[in-house]
């Protein structure tokens, strides 16, 4: 049975209190549909870019951008890694906003499939290994980790799985996301392709505790920033069968919820800036609307008029932004049209 060696410090508790904050914080604003629609394709783009670098991948993120955008018809393997990786993060974010997902062995090797696709062998794609294989040193290329023999691998997983699923009521799910992050790069139940599906199960994980931002969040590209140091710290050195009872998670933890504070501050300062945007700024007829709608509940266009000199046609324009910009919703028909704030 999976039983996990990790002391709560005090640095990690204030991380995990910060986190809590800083998330609530997030969910609590709100901006409107265009503005989230422009932030949620970045973020994809900045992750896909982010996971596939931290495993060698050598597209800048100008190129990642446009092969997301132009979607070419015939691609390297490079660029497919980036597509299959952008893919894999619209399918969950799509499963996340219908109901929450369950962590199974199943959803995991439908993810990695997802970020295999076209890269493997199709025996190898959502399957868990049958060889044995090693972990080199990115910068000397000398073997430095020796992973599970494969006799063990499915059973790891299994009780990986299983803890996730008995600790979820017992241990902060941010403490949770860290542990399975961790163990699955030490399982390293894949020929390839591990590091990116760990990084996308635990982006499940955290949904599941309330990050709504999900589809904002590129956590990714916090390891991107010193890849030496993530390998460092979400990996071992040795082989797995001495390291097994002695491997410790605490530094781990710390380091993963650094990387979240990181990345969630990241959002906080930069989204606002995208409702500056020539595409998403309000002008001021708009803001006399919604202040409009603030005090009185509603706005007829009938009382817009007695306010503004712009024509009837442009006044439809002023509420149809808003409406597209998800701040108002139209209401009744006809001469009855009103508008109120988008609930």
């Amino acid at each position: 049975m999976f039983n996990p060696k990790f002391i709560i410090t005090g640095s990690l508790l204030a991380n995990i209190k910060r986190i809590t904050t800083l998330i609530q914080q997030l969910n609590n604003q709100r901006y409107p549909k265009l503005v989230l629609l422009e932030y949620e394709r970045v973020a994809r783009a900045v992750s896909a870019y982010a996971s596939t670098s931290i495993e060698g991948n050598p597209l800048p993120l100008t190129e990642v951008k446009k092969i997301l955008k132009s979607h070419p018809s015939y691609i390297r393997n490079s660029e497919q890694e980036v597509i299959n990786y952008n893919q894999a993060l619209e399918t969950l974010d799509e499963l996340l906003k219908a109901k929450p997902i369950d962590i199974t062995l199943g959803l995991i090797l439908s993810i990695h499939k997802q970020i295999t696709d076209k890269l493997l062998p199709t025996y190898e794609t959502g399957k868990l290994r049958q060889k044995p294989v090693v972990v080199n040193d990115p910068r000397s290329g000398n073997v430095v980790y020796l992973p599970p023999d494969v006799d063990m691998v499915n059973r790891l997983m299994d009780e990986l799985v299983e803890f996730v699923t008995k600790s979820t009521e017992m241990i902060d799910p941010l403490i949770l996301a860290g542990i399975f992050h961790k163990q699955m790069v030490i399982i390293h139940p894949f020929m390839d392709g591990n590091g990116r599906t760990t990084r996308l199960v635990t982006k499940v994980l955290l949904a599941k505790m309330g990050l709504n931002t999900f589809n904002l969040f590129s956590f990714e590209n916090y390891y991107n920033q010193n890849v030496t140091k993530y390998f460092q710290m979400v990996g071992e050195t040795g082989d797995y069968n001495d390291l097994k009872d002695e491997i410790d998670f605490t530094n781990w933890l710390q380091y993963f919820t650094d990387g979240i504070i990181d990345e969630l501050l990241r959002i906080q300062n930069s989204l606002p800036m995208y409702n500056m945007s020539p595409t998403t700024r309000l002008e001021v007829h708009h803001e006399a609307i919604l202040r409009h709608i603030k005090s009185k509940g509603l706005i007829t266009d009938r009382e817009y008029a007695t306010f503004t000199i712009r024509s009837k046609a442009t006044r439809a324009l002023d509420f149809n932004r808003l409406i597209m910009l998800n701040l108002i919703e139209r209401k009744g028909k006809g001469r009855s049209t009103y508008y109120t704030l988008k609930g």
